[in-house]
């Protein structure tokens, strides 16, 4: 990691003196240090996942209460209890006066992104064909940073207000003095899309060099993830089955739960159980951190009870993952896994229910038959075999409750089921207003509130760079 951060210092470095002004002494490399000029040293940004490789998205979780936050994090005005209480009174803007790891985070990876794809072309002990390689890689990582940064700080997509409407600060170059514009929501849909379909023509290879860099799968899990949030059902249709086409498998969860259960259901054992999700998953296109560090093995994380109740009966996944908690004032359910998440990045369930919504969506004279087969095919890997039954249904409503409830599920901790509310609530036929008790209070998030779009941090506000930012929330 040492070494790492003394190579990513370097490339900065080493931006500042191809694109500016510097003056002789900067031509100096530290001691200790490396200006990267190999592909080799370009290629290692892409495995440090602490700079390149996280995607914290801490308060859409908190906002959807997929996250358990302890009462005693409740008793002062912050900007976790602002979105866990939905309180639209509070300033959010206010409150978010600190650095926010999403933002940052996200942009330091778009930054190593430009950088590589600025400077690999030059790269020297390769091929043509082997620098195009790591470019896509980039290129769609890129992409898919964007597509969370877009859907966290700007409105959801809109195809009517999509080109009038402020996204987020489009930076395409890691020299420090880059320009920075806020562009569109459709600008910046536009890019993410042409990012993946250049790394795609560009060679992006169908076996990637490690389930860090995305592969041709991930792209089109991408575009199918990127098309679905457009409401362009045909589109991403076509992109799920390209997808598949790479990777359909599925991890048996009912076997998992069966190797591990007399762990399972032993209510006193709190043993951290080894996820599955991990680096070797049989449904990665591609693995990307989440809430967790990509430094050490962590553990799942807490969710409240009435989140856990949402889970369908007999799902060995919730089973093997959670187990009800109770110390002090706080009750809830436990994460008892414990290693890698891939919650930040891209895994054929996801497709798979894409494909079950594309298909409910374009579904002829009524028939859900296709739909409810391809959410089937997900649910009997994690339904209990003394529970299971396929689902069916006989309306669309029906087909997209069925269909949302498994992803929602699925897919906790993401910045999938965050993504999909707000493309819900602006469709507005499935549009819900959440509600819940507390301390024998009622409260509720009603699908139009402007707690959906979460506030830029004051740091990007007063130190936008070369460029300007504009909140996109009123508070």
């Amino acid at each position: 990691m040492k070494l790492m951060k003394q190579l990513i210092y370097t490339c900065v470095l080493m931006c500042c003196v191809m694109c500016s002004s510097c003056n002789d002494y900067l031509d100096i490399v530290p001691k200790g240090n490396k200006i990267p000029t190999t592909l080799a040293d370009y290629e290692a940004l892409l495995r440090d996942e602490y700079t390149i490789g996280q995607t914290s998205i801490s308060n859409a979780l908190y906002l959807l209460n997929d996250y358990y936050v302890t009462v005693s994090n409740l008793n002062s005005p912050t900007l976790t209890r602002a979105n866990y209480m939905w309180d639209e009174t509070a300033d959010r803007i206010l409150l978010n006066n600190a650095d926010e790891s999403t933002y940052y985070q996200l942009y330091a990876a778009i930054s190593s992104c430009n950088l590589i794809i600025e400077n690999v072309p030059s790269a020297t002990e390769a091929t043509d064909a082997e620098r195009a390689e790591v470019i896509a890689y980039a290129k769609v990582i890129r992409s898919l940073c964007y597509f969370v940064l877009a859907n966290y700080y700007a409105d959801t997509y809109d195809a009517a207000t999509a080109g009038e409407k402020r996204s987020v600060p489009l930076i395409t170059s890691a020299n420090i003095n880059a320009p920075s514009q806020q562009v569109t929501i459709q600008a910046i849909y536009d890019f993410i899309i042409q990012g993946v379909q250049e790394a795609i023509g560009e060679g992006l290879p169908e076996q990637s060099m490690t389930v860090l860099h995305p592969n041709l799968g991930a792209a089109y899990a991408l575009l199918a993830r990127v098309y679905l949030q457009m409401q362009n059902y045909s589109e991403a249709l076509n992109y799920a089955n390209l997808a598949l086409e790479q990777n359909d498998q599925l991890y048996d969860w009912n076997a998992y739960y069966d190797e591990h259960h007399s762990t399972i259901e032993n209510p006193e054992d709190y043993t951290g159980l080894p996820t599955p999700t991990d680096y070797s998953y049989v449904e990665n296109y591609y693995f990307r951190c989440g809430n967790g560090s990509p430094n050490y093995t962590t553990n799942e994380l807490n969710i409240p009870v009435e989140r856990a109740e949402r889970f369908e009966e007999g799902d060995a996944r919730f089973l093997s993952r959670w187990k009800l908690y109770s110390q002090n004032q706080d009750t809830y359910y436990r994460g008892v896994g414990n290693g890698y998440f891939n919650w930040g990045g891209l895994t054929t369930t996801e497709v798979y229910l894409i494909k079950a919504e594309c298909q409910a969506r374009l579904a002829q004279g009524g028939d859900f038959t296709e739909a409810m087969n391809t959410l089937n095919a997900v649910r009997q890997t994690r339904i209990r075999p003394e529970v299971y039954q396929p689902l069916t249904a006989s309306t669309l409503t029906e087909a997209i409750e069925l269909i949302r409830r498994t992803k929602d599920n699925e897919l906790i901790f993401s910045i999938v089921p965050f993504a999909d509310a707000r493309r819900f609530n602006q469709e507005g036929t499935y549009a819900r207003t959440m509600t819940k008790t507390y301390e024998g209070e009622t409260y509720t998030l009603r699908p139009d509130s402007h707690l959906w779009t979460m506030p830029f941090p004051a740091g990007a506000i007063n130190n936008p760079g070369n460029g300007s930012i504009q909140q996109n929330v009123s508070k």
